[in-house]
């Protein structure tokens, strides 16, 4: 177990690095002064960076705290499932399958920082944040969209279908069967709570935007 934990706090610091340097190259910074100089006067955008700057490393913590939590929750489901299905696998070993799994989203900061930096180098805080490469929301667009239809379509895309496929082999490989039947774990347990995820950040959204 150890040894996982050591692999999530790994894929962590990983997820920091990759992190900050697309926001160094897109220069999220920059871009969060302008957009809040309409919003605060000099001094309070002044403090609110002094302040930002002074904790900025307890964003540390958050990334490994959400992914230690994340793995650990999506482990549980397919260890749910797995047990329902009368699969006597450990837990570790699911929760190792989840943690190797998360290194998939990796890319997704790689292809925004590419995307941004030398295809639409004319861009906006909105426009970095509602990005995701390879989904849905691409191809709509989201302005005109409605806040809290934004999400759900940001979830719609192609590292969400890589990650089920990849999950369904791994599946197969530690239960000696094979990736339909790892498949079938994944779409009964790990689907529907991400659409139930979904459906509750859509809930929020909607209500509180």
């Amino acid at each position: 177990m150890n040894n996982t934990f050591l692999k999530c706090l790994l894929l962590s610091i990983t997820f920091t690095v990759v992190t900050e340097f697309s926001n160094t190259v897109l220069n999220l910074k920059g871009l969060l002064r302008h957009f809040l100089s309409d919003y605060l006067t000099l001094d309070q955008l002044n403090s609110y960076f002094e302040f930002q700057d002074n904790w900025h490393w307890l964003a540390y913590f958050y990334i490994y705290a959400i992914i230690l939590i994340k793995t650990l929750i999506i482990a549980t489901i397919l260890y749910i499932g797995l047990f329902l299905s009368n699969k006597d696998v450990k837990y570790k070993n699911a929760w190792n399958i989840i943690i190797k799994a998360e290194s998939i989203f990796l890319l997704v900061p790689i292809f925004k920082t590419i995307w941004f930096y030398y295809f639409q180098i004319d861009y906006t805080l909105q426009d970095v944040q509602n990005f995701y490469p390879l989904s849905a929301l691409n191809i709509t667009g989201y302005k005109g969209f409605e806040t809290w239809f934004i999400y759900p379509f940001q979830v719609l895309n192609l590292f969400e279908l890589f990650y089920v496929i990849y999950l369904g082999f791994q599946i197969g490989k530690l239960t000696n069967t094979n990736t339909d039947y790892g498949l079938k774990i994944v779409v009964s347990s790990y689907v529907p709570s991400l659409l139930l995820w979904v459906a509750t950040i859509m809930f929020f959204t909607l209500n509180y935007s």
